[in-house]
Parts: structure tokens; sequence; C-alpha cells
């Protein structure tokens, strides 16, 4: 009898988390489509291409939502079995409260997981996919920044042609190494720029050790010790376009993060990142806590609506308890690494009160 409720446990809890998990997909989904027919609307493109697009899209930022989409599925599992009487069955064969919170939370641990090393990969190079996508139909296509294995690209549109920027090295507010290519607005070469180092904090750049390169002119190789040019790019600027860590796995941050900051990628960011994915099963597993608590207190049936309700705020308090963590780890008040975990540790030590008084129930 106790494998039967074991199995019956486990397989009706991740159907309800299918479920919840397919609701929520089904309403980004419906809300990303319009962002992205708005996008398309003065480009000529069949529906096929916005609605895929927001396909490939919704997974990735499912994966952000995982915690909450755990704790509504545990909670609307747990209601569901206390209304119907199983809970009550249940417990008359000797499941108490601690061993049913301990199956539903380690399988959400376990899900959490499964996301990390099989789900991920395949969301973030979807990810990928749909940026570039954007980028090829982007009116700003102008201005690009990117991160290969060559280092750092940017290209400007300026008032009389573009400009190529190329560097090797890419440290902090200084890139080294640095090449720029002035083109006109046929890309015929006008000239090349030379610098060993540059200071991009402002707008206005500082090129030092510079050697210019002119093809139309007399004078072709001018040496300088230092010049300056205008970007609409600065240090700060860039770093903001890379914030976007969906199109980097938990897998690619593991093996290759020092082959990332290598490239380019803000140390910090990254290490956020990597322990945001981290803390992710942690999270889960906590979350089911939490809905293990609010529902496993009473056998006595109760109105859906409410419990609804104390989701919803619920989710809202952890959602601002985790931006207000992360927000005092970019300010410098505390690190970025224990940011992500704050939450975490907060809940579970509520949890840890709440948990050992429904085991006495």
């Amino acid at each position: 009898m106790s494998n039967v409720i074991f199995n019956y446990l486990l397989i009706n809890y991740l159907k309800s988390f299918f479920k919840v998990f397919l609701f929520f997909y089904s309403f980004g989904l419906i809300l990303n489509l319009f962002e992205e027919i708005e996008f398309f609307k003065d480009i000529e493109v069949s529906f096929f291409t916005p609605l895929f697009l927001t396909v490939i899209f919704i997974p990735g930022m499912l994966i952000n939502l995982l915690p909450f989409i755990i704790f509504v599925s545990s909670l609307k599992f747990l209601v569901d079995i206390r209304n119907n009487k199983d809970l009550l069955s249940m417990k008359i064969f000797g499941y108490s409260n601690f061993k049913i919170f301990l199956i539903l939370s380690i399988t959400s641990f376990l899900i959490g997981w499964i996301f990390l090393f099989l789900i991920n990969p395949l969301t973030s190079t979807m990810s990928k996919y749909y940026e570039k996508t954007k980028s090829d139909y982007s009116k700003d296509i102008n201005h690009l920044v990117t991160f290969n294995n060559n280092g750092l690209w940017i290209k400007e549109n300026l008032d009389d042609g573009y400009r190529i920027i190329t560097t090797s090295k890419y440290k902090n507010e200084n890139l080294n190494d640095i090449l720029i290519f002035n083109l006109d607005d046929d890309f015929k070469l006008q000239e090349k720029i030379f610098s060993k180092n540059a200071n991009i904090k402002k707008n206005d750049w500082i090129l030092n050790d510079v050697s210019i390169y002119k093809l139309n002119e007399t004078e072709k190789n001018i040496k300088m010790k230092n010049m300056s040019i205008n970007s609409i790019y600065t240090h700060d600027k860039i770093i903001s376009l890379f914030k976007n860590f969906e199109t980097l796995s938990f897998i690619d941050l593991v093996l290759n993060f020092k082959n990332l900051i290598n490239q380019g990628y803000n140390r910090i960011f990254l290490e956020q990142s990597l322990h945001s994915m981290l803390s992710m099963p942690f999270f889960l597993f906590i979350m089911s806590s939490l809905a293990s608590i609010l529902a496993l207190g009473t056998l006595k049936r109760s109105n859906n609506v409410k419990f609804i309700l104390i989701g919803i705020l619920t989710c809202v308090i952890i959602y601002y308890l985790k931006d207000l963590s992360i927000a005092l780890g970019q300010t410098n008040r505390i690190s970025l690494k224990l940011a992500n975990w704050i939450p975490i540790i907060s809940i579970a030590i509520f949890s840890l009160i709440g948990v050992l008084q429904i085991n006495e129930k």
C-alpha cells in the first residue's frame, strides 16, 4: 500500500505540474504573440514568423518563473487531495504530513536539476536563435555589438559612413589592441586606426598610442600619443546589452566560465547568473515546502478562491524579496553571490518552523 500511495502522489503531482506549466506557457504565448506581431507589423513576413519566435521565446522565460510554477502546482495538488478526502485516506494508512511534504519537495528539487541539465541547454539555444532572428529584422541593425571568439566587435552608423571597431581584449572600462575601420557610405575603406588601449568609461573614448593609416591622402601614416573619438557606446551600455544571460546555459557557465570572461563578458554578472541557476533546485524545494505549510495545516475542505489569492500574494512577496536582494547586490551593499541565496535562506528558515508545526498535526 505504501508504494501505491507513493506512486499516486508522484504521478498526480507531476500531472499538476505539467498542467500549471502548460497554463503559464499558453498565457505567455498569447501575451508575447501580440508583442511580436507589433514588432513585425511594418515588415513583410508571414504570420508563422512571429508565432514561431513566440513559441521558442516562452520556454526560456518560464525557467525564470519555475519557482512560482512549482509553488502553484504544489498548492493546487495539495488542496485538491485535501478537498477530495485523499489526504485523510493517506493519513489512515500511516502517511504523515512530513512524508507527503518530503516527497513533493524532493521531486521539485529533482525537477530543478533536470531543467538545468536537460531543458536549459535547449532553451538557451532557442534564445540565441530568437535574439539573432530579431536582430536581423531590427531597424536598429546599423548599430551592433557582439562578442565572439575573436573578441568584441562594434558597428556604428555615422553621418558620413560607418565605423567598425574590434578589440581582442576587453577588461573593465578599458579596451586593448584596438583596430578601427572607418568606411564611407558605399562601405569603402577610408582609414584604419590602431590603438594600444582605450578608456571607454564615457562616450568620448580616449585612445592611446595611436597609428592612423589613411588610404586617400598623401600623408598615409600618422602617429599620435592619444586621440579622442565619440561613440554612442560606453562601458556601462555595452555591459547592459549582455545582462540577458538567457542565451547562456548552466552547462556553458560551468564549463566555459573563464573563456566567457576572456571573451569580454562581465565577471560579476556571470557569477550572478551562475548562482541564480545553481540556487534554483533549492528554491524549488523551498517553494514546495511553503505550499505544504499553507495546505496541510488542516483536513477541512476549503474554498479554492482563498488559496488562489494566498498563492498570488505569496508569489508577489517572494518576487519582490528576491528583486530587493538582487538590487542590494548590484549596488554593492552585499555580494551578488549572496544576493541570490538570501531569499532562499529567509524562506527556508520560515518553512522550517512551518514544517515542524504541520508535522505535529
